[in-house]
């Protein structure tokens, strides 16, 4: 027979685990570059834009560090909102398809 309280144990169990998976994620750093190392940019797991780093031939100097905090502000900002609008997408999908439990979010499943 189907045990609503076993069920529920289960769901607050995965909820923690994805908590956990989510907090190791903002661990790991990953750097990419483009124009031959002139430019890198460094992301964690849960894809937030952690540094830019610009060579200096590239800007001038006195405006290189609030060039590259912009840039870094820019990128978090546009990918929160893409974020935002995901999350309010797959609601919108799988309103019917998926139960409405209080405090238990799929999205973070669906955003990696």
């Amino acid at each position: 027979m189907f045990d609503m309280m076993k069920m529920m144990g289960k769901v607050k169990e995965v909820q923690e685990k994805m908590k956990e998976a989510q907090l190791a994620l903002s661990q790991i750093e990953v750097q990419g570059e483009s124009g031959a190392g002139l430019v890198k940019a460094t992301v964690n797991g849960q894809k937030k834009v952690i540094k830019v780093d610009i060579d200096d031939s590239l800007v001038n100097t006195a405006d290189k560090d609030i060039v590259q905090d912009l840039i870094v502000a820019a990128i978090n900002k546009a990918m929160e909102e893409a974020d935002v609008l995901a999350k309010e997408h797959m609601q919108k999908e799988t309103q019917g398809i998926m139960p409405n439990i209080p405090g238990f979010d799929l999205g973070n499943m669906f955003n990696g």
